[in-house]
């Protein structure tokens, strides 16, 4: 019995070493490399602005009642504008000293107030109002995630495009007769609403609300991956 089991996981080892080869990856040769990348301008279509309230009192009970007042009307006023998303912003107090540095004689207050709005000149024109009692921190416009994403998949079929032809060149250029696709993949960097740089607004100090220009920004989409030349 014992010589019948041992006869038996020999042969099974011999046929794993047949089969072994046969099993194994082919090799591959005449693989490239390649990489393109495709790009569109798009135009902001957010834009962002945060104002802010700030005072100083020696009561700070009353410090804060007033600012709560001056925010909630504001609030109050931008939330009948239709397509303004309102939230509230950072907010903090400090003491204020004497010139000695000992001696609190006051509180300073800061609340901010954000507003967003795919409509520039109805939020240009609330903030013209709301500045009769905030002041501006910055303004700012961004693509909107909705957007970028229509953008890169519009770029995804160019993105392929220019691969295959990078391909084709690459194919002629070593003298094959055409090329297999070994991988491929494509990647936008993950889409994120990012804003152009921040803006100081002395401009909405006029009377007139000011012409926006909200300018664009370019998104782009990479195709990259491998290719086999076939050799004639």
């Amino acid at each position: 019995m014992f010589k019948r089991v041992s006869h038996s996981i020999a042969l099974l080892a011999c046929l794993t070493a047949i089969g072994a080869p046969a099993l194994a990856d082919e090799p591959r040769y005449n693989q490239v490399s390649l990489r393109a990348e495709v790009s569109r301008e798009v135009p902001h279509d957010r834009m962002q602005v945060t104002l802010y309230s700030e005072s100083q009192h020696s009561d700070p009970a009353r410090l804060a009642e007033g600012t709560t007042q001056t925010l909630n009307q504001a609030m109050q006023r931008a939330r009948l504008a239709k397509g303004v998303t309102t939230r509230q912003g950072n907010r903090s107090s400090y003491p204020v000293y004497d010139d000695k540095g000992q001696k609190i004689v006051g509180w300073r207050e800061r609340a901010e107030l954000h507003l967003e709005s795919a409509d520039f000149a109805m939020l240009a024109g609330l903030v013209a109002e709301l500045l009769q009692t905030l002041k501006m921190a910055d303004m700012q416009f961004s693509v909107s995630e909705t957007l970028g994403r229509q953008t890169e998949d519009a770029l995804l079929k160019e993105a392929v495009a220019a691969f295959r032809a990078r391909a084709k060149l690459a194919t002629e250029a070593l003298g094959g007769r055409e090329y297999r696709l070994v991988s491929l993949s494509l990647d936008g960097g993950g889409f994120q609403p990012l804003h152009s740089p921040r803006m100081k607004t002395a401009m909405f100090d006029a009377a007139a609300v000011p012409e926006i220009e909200a300018g664009s920004r370019p998104i782009s989409l990479t195709a990259s991956g491998v290719i086999e030349v076939v050799q004639p």
